[in-house]
């Protein structure tokens, strides 16, 4: 009978949990709606603006800005790491700090120190517990990132790359490609790639520019920069949603198999309860004849 009793106090516990869960899925479906909402409202300008780059670079001459500029003689470099400051997302964090870590190990083979710039609590507390060290920690961007908060980041970022102090700037992120696709990913921020690389848009628009393709191209790289930047926050707030369902999916349907499994052991245990009681009357009844 202790026995019955202690699988029902078990049961009724994960029904509990699986009621939580549950809530935490649809919670997370709502929210998941909003950020690929901003996340595919914001791409189109983000892409189209990295393409005009492209193509004002092609008729710039040999004119090369600063965030174009390599500077070999600069041994540090900078990354930044997006990550959550929510758990119960699966292994989202885990999958962004593993690409992040291998970066850094490349860049540690070739003798480049590195600052890490760490957005998000989870990845800040699994680096610390590594004994990792980083210049910065964020935990204020939250689920909805705004511009205005993005902006003095890659700002800072802009500034340390132009006077030298850094060598390069890359982003450790959940990239967002669709609902079904999401994959962690490092790309190189800065310096921007020179027209003909991965983000030439191959376009042969005709323009005719004033004042002139250098002071316009003066405005648009830091903008490309901070949007790029800015994109990103979007696309890791998306992923980290659609991890968030999928964990907590696969949670309840994990408490419903658990739950299922204990009501047929207290069916087993209820019949063999049954069992005895009646093995016991027809021992007295056979006892009495």
């Amino acid at each position: 009978m202790a026995n019955r009793r202690a699988i029902v106090k078990r049961r009724k516990a994960v029904r509990n949990t699986k009621k939580i869960t549950r809530t935490m899925q649809l919670i997370a479906t709502a929210r998941f709606q909003a950020a690929m909402n901003r996340a595919i409202a914001t791409r189109p300008y983000t892409d189209r603006l990295a393409e005009l780059v492209a193509d004002l670079s092609g008729v710039a001459g040999d004119y090369v800005h600063p965030l174009m500029e390599v500077h070999g003689s600069a041994k540090k470099a900078a990354i930044v790491i997006l990550t959550s400051n929510r758990g119960f997302c699966g292994g989202y964090n885990v999958n962004v700090l593993k690409v992040a870590a291998g970066r850094l190990a490349e860049l540690a083979e070739d003798e480049i120190e590195t600052d890490i710039y760490m957005v998000g609590s989870k990845g800040t507390r699994a680096f610390a517990h590594q004994g990792r060290d980083f210049r910065e920690s964020y935990t204020h961007f939250g689920e909805k990132p705004e511009f205005a908060q993005v902006e003095p980041f890659a700002q800072d970022l802009i500034e340390r790359f132009v006077t030298g102090e850094i060598s390069a700037v890359y982003v450790a992120y959940m990239h967002f490609y669709s609902p079904g696709k999401q994959a962690p990913e490092v790309f190189r921020l800065l310096p921007l790639t020179a027209p003909g690389g991965p983000e030439a848009s191959g376009s042969k628009a005709d323009y005719e520019i004033r004042p002139s393709a250098q002071e316009i191209l003066d405005q648009l790289l830091p903008a490309s920069v901070r949007m790029r930047l800015f994109q990103s926050f979007n696309d890791a707030v998306v992923s980290e949603q659609i991890a968030r369902m999928a964990a907590m999916k696969a949670a309840t349907e994990a408490a419903e198999d658990m739950i299922k499994n204990l009501t047929q052991e207290y069916n087993r245990a209820r019949q063999s309860q049954i069992t005895m009681e009646l093995l016991d009357i027809v021992g007295g009844a056979d006892a009495l004849a």
